[in-house]
């Protein structure tokens, strides 16, 4: 039997663990940077979150950049991943094309 929290990880854990502000956390959610989950008074990070949570702290921590930077990095990456995925989709379609020549 799975528990609600099973693929979730406390973010407090994750603060400790990393050395980062639960504040932190709270605004990457209220930017909407940041999924997270509230099950009484506790919150939880959904483990398909962590990898992209651990990113946006390096940024913030090891490399001093503001939230206002991190939202634009975000946006930036997410742009360029939509480019490289509409590449492979063109690329694959004029394989098409190639093969039947």
């Amino acid at each position: 039997m799975q528990t609600a929290t099973e693929n979730l990880i406390d973010a407090n854990q994750f603060c400790i663990y990393h050395n980062v502000e639960i504040s932190f956390i709270h605004s990457l959610h209220q930017s909407g940077l940041l999924e997270i989950v509230v099950i009484k008074e506790t919150v939880f990070i959904p483990a398909e979150q962590l990898q992209h949570l651990e990113k946006l702290s390096r940024l913030h921590y090891e490399m001093d950049i503001n939230l206002e930077g991190i939202e634009t990095i975000a946006y930036l990456l997410e742009k360029v991943n939509k480019l490289q995925d509409e590449i492979t989709a063109t690329k694959n379609q004029l394989r098409l094309y190639e093969v039947g020549e």
